[in-house]
């Protein structure tokens, strides 16, 4: 028999809002919710990372969704849905957790600079795991990787890569130590998208949307590269331009 919640009073129903709704809860407790039968189905993959499915009473779920479930009202269901038309399926999860040893073993990373938009970071998040980068490096002033919009735009793929967070600077020059070409991107003394060559290693650097990389960070760039502009737009969305910039870096 499936444990059965009835009221958004209970304190289980409350703390799973929180992870909803504040980083804070999310960032002490090391948890995350997802929704929506694509990403649960995504989480069920990785049974070690699921406390616990959460599903509106009416549904039927596929046989092999063998991990604890509790049932829900729909009620309960849309008080901890952050979509306007909830499925009613949630996994209840813990954040991935990566050791300082894994670090050493990355040699294809994104280093993403304050890029404050929880839908940016998402997308760029699946786009580091489709270009198949070995990790996602968030430095300080992006948008929190657990976001609920963050992860319904990078659509499973905190399940396939890791996504670190961590001051960019000890990184660049852990990096700069292994002899890993750092590619930052800006406007000075850069060489154009058509000039530069696909590389088995290597470290992209982007950065906020609004101003860039910090220039500091920036100054540890082997190589700093733009991509042409051919029409009137005046620059393209960061989501968009890492994807060209992954794609183009990485040697097949």
């Amino acid at each position: 028999m499936n444990k059965r919640i009835e009221s958004t009073q209970n304190s289980l129903v409350k703390h799973w809002k929180k992870l909803v709704t504040t980083r804070k809860e999310r960032d002490q407790t090391n948890e995350f919710l997802v929704e929506g039968f694509h990403l649960v189905e995504e989480a069920i993959k990785h049974k070690d990372l699921v406390i616990q499915l959460l599903v509106r009473e009416d549904l039927d779920i596929p046989a092999h969704w063998d991990v604890p479930i509790i049932e829900l009202t729909a009620a309960v269901s849309k008080e901890i849905s952050e979509t306007e038309q909830t499925q009613g399926v949630f996994a209840y999860c813990k954040q991935p957790q990566y050791d300082e040893a894994d670090h050493h073993e990355w040699k294809r990373l994104l280093l993403i600079d304050a890029v404050q938009d929880p839908g940016n970071i998402g997308t760029m998040i699946r786009t580091a795991d489709a270009a198949g980068l070995d990790a996602v490096v968030l430095g300080k002033g992006c948008a929190d990787p657990f976001n609920p919009k963050t992860v319904r735009s990078a659509q499973g793929s905190h399940f396939h890569i890791p996504v670190v967070r961590g001051e960019l600077m000890p990184w660049l020059e852990r990096l700069k130590s292994n002899n890993i070409p750092i590619i930052g991107t800006g406007l000075q003394e850069a060489v154009s998208l058509n000039e530069i060559t696909a590389q088995s290693e290597f470290a992209l650097l982007v950065g906020n949307e609004g101003s860039g990389v910090d220039p500091d960070l920036l100054s540890k760039a082997n190589q700093v590269v733009k991509i042409p502009l051919y029409g009137q737009a005046e620059s393209l969305n960061v989501a968009v331009a890492t994807g060209i910039l992954l794609y183009t870096l990485r040697d097949h």
